[in-house]
C-alpha cells in the first residue's frame, strides 16, 4: 500500500522502513505512527522478510522527536491515549520476529531515541546526536524511554540523560553502550546492509529463537532466564534449519537455510 510518512521496500529478504517527514526532521505524528504500525504488520506476516532496517529520509535526522505542534494541542488524557498508542508500536517493534537493526543517520532525539531504543542494536553516523530532551519541555519520556534506557546503559546514566535533557555525540553513546557501531555518514547504510545481510543468511527458526529468548529473559532471574534457554534450544533442534546447520558441518560446506518456519 501507498504511504504517505514513510517509505517501506523490500530487497532480497531486508526490509527498510524511512522515515520520511524530511522538512520536520521526521518528526513524528500521528499519521506517521499508523503507517509505521501498519508497515509492522506487514512485515511480521511475511516470512520472506528476515530483517528489518530503519532510517531516517535525508542527512540531518533520524527521527528529531515528537511534532511539538502536534503534542501541544492535547489534553491530558488524549496525551495519555497517544503514549499508550506509542508504546504498543514500539512493543511490536521490539517483539517483531526479524531482527530489526536502527540505522540513526543523525538527531535521535525523544521518541526518535526511543523507537532506536526498541530495535535490536543501533549502527549510528559519526554525524548522529542522540538525546532524551522532554525534561526542557516540562515533560518526560513518553513512549519507553524512562524503562528501555536505564535497562541498556544503566539507571544512573540513563538519570543523567534524562534529567539533563542533554545530547550526547555518536561517540560517546557508543562508549556508554547505546550505539553498537560508529560509522562515516557516507558508509553508515552499507555498514548496516552488510550486517543485515550476514543475519538474514542465518536460520529464520534459531533467529527467532534468540531474539524471543534474550527478551523474555533479559528482566527474569537466572533461573528463570536460564529455563526458557532450555525450552527455545530444545525447539531449535527439531527444525530444518538444525537439520542442514548440523549436516552442512558434518559434510564440511556451507549450510542453506531455506527459512521455512514448518520443517
Amino acid at each position: 500500500m501507498p504511504y504517505e510518512n514513510i517509505i517501506f521496500e523490500v530487497t532480497e529478504g531486508i526490509a527498510v522502513i524511512t522515515f520520511n517527514r524530511p522538512k520536520a526532521l521526521n518528526a513524528l505524528n500521528q499519521a506517521l505512527f499508523k503507517e509505521f504500525s501498519e508497515a509492522l504488520d506487514t512485515i511480521a506476516g511475511n516470512e520472506e522478510i528476515r530483517v528489518l532496517v530503519l532510517t531516517g529520509a535525508g542527512e540531518k535526522a533520524f527521527v528529531a522527536g515528537a511534532d511539538i505542534t502536534e503534542l501541544a494541542q492535547l489534553s491530558p488524557l488524549r496525551t495519555k491515549a497517544l503514549s499508550e498508542k506509542g508504546h504498543a508500536v514500539l512493543l511490536k517493534l521490539e517483539t517483531l520476529p526479524q531482527p530489526v537493526i536502527a540505522a540513526v543517520n543523525g538527531f535521535a532525539l525523544g521518541g526518535g531515541n526511543e523507537i532506536a531504543l526498541a530495535c535490536d542494536f543501533i549502527y549510528a553516523s559519526e554525524t548522529a546526536q542522540f538525546g532524551l530532551p522532554e525534561i526542557n519541555l516540562g515533560l518526560i519520556p513518553g513512549y519507553g524511554g524512562t524503562q528501555r534506557l536505564p535497562r541498556l546503559i544503566g539507571k544512573s546514566m540513563a538519570k543523567e540523560m534524562i534529567f539533563t535533557g542533554k545530547m550526547i555525540s555518536a561517540a560517546e553513546a557508543k562508549e556508554i553502550g547505546l550505539v553498537n557501531r560508529v560509522c562515516a555518514p557516507e558508509a553508515l547504510m552499507e555498514t548496516v546492509m552488510k550486517t543485515a545481510k550476514v543475519i538474514a543468511a542465518k536460520g529464520r527458526v534459531p533467529l527467532r529463537a534468540a531474539k524471543q529468548a534474550i527478551n523474555d529473559g533479559i528482566n527474569a532471574d537466572l533461573k528463570t532466564g536460564i529455563s526458557i534457554e532450555v525450552n527455545h534450544f530444545a525447539m531449535t533442534m527439531i527444525s530444518g534449519d538444525a537439520k542442514e546447520g548440523m549436516s552442512a558441518f558434518l559434510q564440511k560446506r556451507k549450510a542453506q537455510f531455506n527459512g521455512k518456519l514448518d520443517d
